[in-house]
């Protein structure tokens, strides 16, 4: 096959699978983005997120990840919901709606990667969807999918935000796409004004730090009571995706195991109850898991305190 064939194969076969853009970019160091993390890392942005600081050669040169990497290939997969689920007194982030999105685009990643050994033949490569030291956002853009908003979220002009990014480093060289240059985020600051925590700095710096994701989600120490408000957050947070015009371009996914769990409906009394064998039950399989009973519960406690 041509270079010119390979990479309509592997654009045929992203659409198969259900990924609503894909993006090739050659695999090289990102030495800008290498510099921008290091100051970022420097100015402990990251908070107590200290897995940033590992790996960071690799986070920073997929050449590393996958020796001989000739091509990175970005995928972005819709998670918007066709509708919000309402809890009682509580909010919780889109994407954990339905079942955990690393299991569902991790095994679409195997059967991408086994589809282009049958096809090409013997390749080398890895899938990765947020669980490997990649810089996605900065491959996505520098493939084609979008542009790094004000609020941190790659944006695209046709599909808003609310997507799933995944990498897949391969040792086949493709035609490569245009890199996205513009910035259509203009002079808008709507993310920035409507931020509960003041987390979105200037320049499109995030301090992961103030952000209610990294409160409810990342932070597993007791949170330290502040006047910010978390407007019932308990885990994550879509804020400032929620006020972003481009995200009008939303469209509902048609993703079966995104669909909302059919939990039960829980009173707020519920939430605040709930055991610990419930909570394993009902959330088997789902991303709330990440944040275990405890972390819920720490959560839900600090709304009420």
């Amino acid at each position: 096959m041509t270079i010119s064939e390979r990479t309509h194969f592997v654009k045929e076969e992203a659409s198969r699978l259900g990924f609503v853009q894909c993006g090739i970019a050659k695999a090289m160091r990102l030495d800008d983005d290498a510099r921008r993390l290091e100051q970022w890392l420097n100015q402990g942005r990251h908070g107590k997120m200290h897995y940033m600081e590992n790996y960071f050669d690799q986070r920073v040169d997929p050449r590393i990840l996958v020796p001989g990497a000739k091509s990175v290939v970005t995928l972005s997969y819709n998670y918007f919901p066709p509708e919000e689920v309402r809890l009682p007194g509580f909010k919780i982030s889109k994407y954990a709606y339905g079942q955990d999105y690393h299991n569902v685009i991790r095994n679409k990643l195997h059967e991408f990667i086994a589809s282009l050994r049958q096809q090409l033949g013997a390749i080398e490569g890895r899938g990765f969807v947020d669980s490997a030291p990649v810089l996605e956002r900065a491959w996505a853009q520098k493939s084609g999918l979008g542009w790094v908003g004000k609020n941190g979220n790659l944006i695209s002009t046709s599909h808003g935000s609310f997507f799933f990014l995944a990498t897949l480093i391969i040792d086949v060289e493709l035609e490569v796409d245009i890199p996205y240059v513009k910035d259509y985020c203009g002079t808008c600051t709507r993310c920035i004004d409507a931020c509960p925590t003041s987390a979105i700095l200037p320049n499109k710096e995030i301090d992961g730090s103030k952000c209610i994701s990294y409160y409810t989600i990342e932070l597993k120490d007791a949170i330290i009571q502040h006047d910010e408000k978390w407007n019932d957050w308990i885990f994550g947070c879509d804020t400032c995706q929620d006020v972003c015009p481009w995200n009008r371009f939303s469209k509902p996914h048609q993703t079966p195991e995104f669909e909302p769990n059919k939990w039960p409906e829980f009173s707020a009394s519920d939430w605040t109850e709930i055991t610990e064998d419930v909570f394993k039950s009902v959330f088997k399989g789902t991303p709330l898991q990440r944040c275990k009973w405890t972390g819920i519960q720490r959560n839900i406690h600090f709304l009420h305190s």
